[in-house]
């Protein structure tokens, strides 16, 4: 066992008095030591509970034979942070959650790890650190929010976002704005659509490490509880056989993970973060598979911010296994893998079906024929950029329309919120990748600026940053080359054309290659926006988003 390092032989014996010194006794030494590590906060509603999931870990640890010690981890609230600067520390803290996973395991000696994380970053920091150290872990999340209640209507966090470009278009009045605030998230749980919260969550579940129900059990829903006492119980059977994160997380298991991405419609931030865990599991993964996957994959499920049911609709009708049992009737599932539960993929959702095909669509009545995710090519993304194409109202799939040219989201939002942006328009928010934001911030106020003016069906956002899994319309992110990077999005002019094929996976802008060498000598980019700090550090070391933005 790894922790005999730190409790067997004379010579652990001062370790072992450090123990002592917590309480611990002499058997629970005896037995596996097993992290579980929680992101519990009071700054995050989808954390604000996970002491309690925490503790129902724990008891399950303890029922199979085992010794739980929790730790923490830190985790952002995206919503909070959204549209300032504390956006420029949502993904890096990414990196942050695997490294201290990876130093609070390393430095203990744990036999195996329980995660538990809930909102955007900490499932795949987590993850990514379990794969990195290839130790057994399982991940038990906090479970999806409830939907909120406006006018009668089931509403999400989402449409609080869109109702202040709304009341900014005087749509609406100050107090239709506070009766949104006051109740479109009614409680704990990471918000209630399929935004990248509950994206990652459903992943985990899908690539395997995550059990049966963790992407769709409500937090509120007493079977969160149960799904956590079964996580911990599961761990000790994974430490007993000897089954690691890299036994359950590999190439098969991920092409699963993007078969159910595009089935479900996940947020556009999980291709960065399937990238990066696949980079730490040492698989090969690019931007190519996603469009693979999205050509041979429908798209089942309209949540919101796509359509106008939550997550608690798609836990009613059968949850991830029920999708499961949809794919696997093309053969879209590889049900031979093993996963966190110690049985396989087939054995999981053996018996599992859709209760509700008003949720999850039949196989052959999709929504779409292809996936709710789409990558895209052209000479002002040389290497790609990325669109939830599922969130995208038909009439924008093909788009062609002068850029409105912007070197921050503060700009952009400005000339949204005035104004300025008219049906047509082609709105470039740039320097905000990875290196040039720094941090790749979420641009979730200017798409739901848009949308709340009614623009979101006649005006397109792309930007070298990226989108909140709750933005829709034609919202395209990921661009890449960056600018700051010395990509041509960082050479565009107000009034250049831009053409959007999504269908056939196109995005150029008519200028030469000639025209933008030309510009290019020219060019003078922005001062660096990060010149000491973590940020500062993050962005020397940051890769491109086509390759997960982990660090090199």
């Amino acid at each position: 066992m790894r922790s005999d390092k730190v409790t067997k032989g004379i010579e652990r014996a001062p370790m072992r008095s450090l123990f002592y010194a917590m309480g611990y006794t002499k058997e629970e030494l005896e037995r596996p030591l097993i992290g579980v590590v929680s992101a519990k906060s009071e700054i995050v509603p989808g954390h604000m509970h996970l002491d309690k999931v925490a503790e129902a870990v724990k008891a399950g640890v303890r029922m199979a034979g085992g010794t739980p010690i929790e730790v923490p981890s830190i985790g952002v609230c995206d919503g909070i942070a959204m549209g300032h600067v504390g956006m420029k520390y949502s993904l890096p803290s990414r990196e942050l959650i695997a490294d201290s996973v990876e130093t609070m395991t390393m430095a203990h000696a744990f036999d195996g790890l329980v995660l538990v994380p809930n909102c955007d970053k900490i499932v795949p920091g987590m993850i990514m650190a379990a794969v990195r150290m290839n130790i057994p872990a399982v991940v038990c999340s906090g479970g999806p929010m409830m939907s909120g209640l406006v006018k009668g209507e089931e509403t999400s966090l989402s449409k609080m976002f869109e109702a202040v470009g709304a009341r900014k278009a005087d749509i609406i009045d100050d107090d239709d704005l506070l009766e949104f605030e006051q109740n479109v998230c009614p409680g704990c749980g990471s918000c209630s659509g399929m935004y990248t919260a509950n994206s990652m969550n459903c992943l985990s579940e899908a690539v395997g490490i995550a059990l049966p129900g963790n992407g769709t059990i409500p937090a509120v829903d007493s079977g969160r509880i149960r799904l956590a006492k079964h996580a911990g119980m599961a761990i000790m059977n994974l430490v007993e056989k000897d089954i690691k994160a890299r036994d359950i997380i590999n190439e098969k298991s991920l092409r699963n993970a993007l078969a159910c991405d595009m089935a479900l419609g996940c947020s556009s931030n999980s291709v960065l973060h399937l990238l990066a865990i696949a980079n730490e599991a040492g698989v090969h993964l690019d931007l190519n598979i996603f469009n693979e996957f999205s050509a041979k994959v429908p798209n089942l499920c309209h949540l919101a911010p796509a359509g106008s049911t939550h997550m608690h609709d798609l836990n009613r009708a059968g949850g991830l296994m029920a999708v499961f049992s949809e794919l696997d009737k093309k053969g879209l599932i590889d049900k031979s893998l093993i996963t966190a539960t110690g049985k396989t993929v087939g054995e999981n959702f053996a018996g599992a079906h859709v209760k509700d095909y008003d949720i999850i669509r039949p196989i052959d009545k999709p929504y779409s024929e292809t996936g709710g995710i789409a990558v895209m090519w052209g000479n002002i993304a040389q290497d790609g950029c990325v669109v939830k194409r599922s969130a995208v109202a038909p009439e924008m799939l093909s788009h062609t329309g002068p850029a409105r040219v912007f070197d921050s989201e503060e700009d952009a939002i400005e000339a949204i919120y005035t104004g300025k942006i008219v049906d047509g328009d082609v709105v470039v928010i740039r320097y905000e990748g990875p290196k040039g934001g720094p941090g790749m911030r979420e641009m979730l106020n200017p798409t739901s600026a848009l949308a709340g003016m009614k623009l979101d069906k006649t005006v397109a956002l792309i930007t070298d940053g990226r989108f909140s899994g709750a933005s829709r319309g034609a919202s395209i992110g990921h661009v890449c080359p960056e600018a700051a990077a010395g990509g041509n999005i960082g050479l565009l002019q107000e009034g250049d054309i831009i053409e959007i094929d999504i269908p056939n996976s196109k995005i150029n802008a008519q200028v030469s290659d000639e025209e933008f060498d030309a510009r290019r000598k020219d060019h003078v980019a922005p001062p660096s926006k990060a010149t000491s700090g973590w940020l500062a550090r993050y962005q020397r070391n940051v890769s491109a988003s086509c390759k997960g933005a982990v660090m090199e």
